[in-house]
């Protein structure tokens, strides 16, 4: 599949080298664009994860950004079957320049249950509130900054190929964990199906404490960013018990606001 691109924006946003900083928030935010992975665990294709930033919405009297992912299972794979899921985030930046939730939850398309796992982050009452497909209802302690996970893939392009390392407290599977990122400088080329030549890229090594899911992955990962002014979210190698399930990006689409 090839990337789908305006040709304006493409002649206006090359992909140079190391020598561009990592983005901050507002300069993704001042860009459309939605995201197409394969996901794939040897031979096997898995399914299929799009991301796209939705228009601002309000909750709770508060305008907040609204990133979903959209997870479709491969009904082709024997025993699979049809599997679709959507995950919303509703996010901030804070007075640190960070994206922290305000509200996240799932929705089972593919079985009609809508907000079958719930998490709401109250900064008032410095808890989050929780309720999960077991009809588990509890509540944590929150700690900044407090996200459920989701919003790395905004979190982590921000430090990509910085040389600084960086911890993002978890809220998941009824509980508090982190994910800790190594960001090196070092550069790899590397080839993706939106892009005919091999693009510089740098790698993230991370690692997980105390949490499992979509988006707490589980033990070591490794994750590689374009070396561009966006710093645009390639690939993820999660690891599994018998290897590791690969996402890759297979379509990329990029517009100015």
């Amino acid at each position: 599949m090839s990337i789908l691109f305006a040709t304006s924006a493409f002649a206006q946003h090359p992909y140079p080298s190391e020598q561009l900083k990592p983005p901050t928030l507002q300069q993704i935010f001042d860009v459309k664009e939605t995201f197409k992975y394969e996901v794939k665990y040897g031979f096997l294709k898995l399914g299929w994860v799009e991301v796209e930033l939705l228009s601002d919405t309000t909750y709770n009297s508060k305008t907040l950004k609204h990133m979903v992912t959209r997870i479709t299972s491969n009904a082709r794979i024997p025993l699979v079957g049809t599997e679709i899921d959507y995950f919303h985030s509703l996010f901030f930046v804070n007075d640190d320049g960070i994206p922290v939730t305000e509200y996240y939850w799932k929705d089972n398309i593919d079985e009609d249950k809508y907000k079958d796992i719930e998490y709401s982050f109250d900064r008032e009452e410095m808890v989050v509130r929780y309720k999960e497909e077991d009809e588990t209802r509890d509540t944590l302690a929150l700690v900044e900054p407090a996200t459920a996970g989701q919003v790395i893939f905004y979190y982590g392009r921000m430090f990509a190929g910085s040389g600084f390392d960086r911890t993002l407290p978890v809220y998941v599977t009824k509980k508090l964990g982190y994910i800790h990122m190594k960001n090196p400088k070092k550069v790899e080329m590397r080839n993706y199906a939106p892009w005919e030549e091999r693009v510089a890229t740098y790698k993230m090594e991370g690692s997980t404490e105390n949490i499992d899911g979509p988006f707490g992955f589980s033990g070591n990962f490794r994750a590689w960013y374009l070396t561009d002014d966006l710093r645009v979210p390639l690939e993820a190698r999660v690891k599994v018990l018998f290897g590791n399930t690969i996402i890759r990006l297979i379509e990329y689409n990029r517009m100015d606001r």
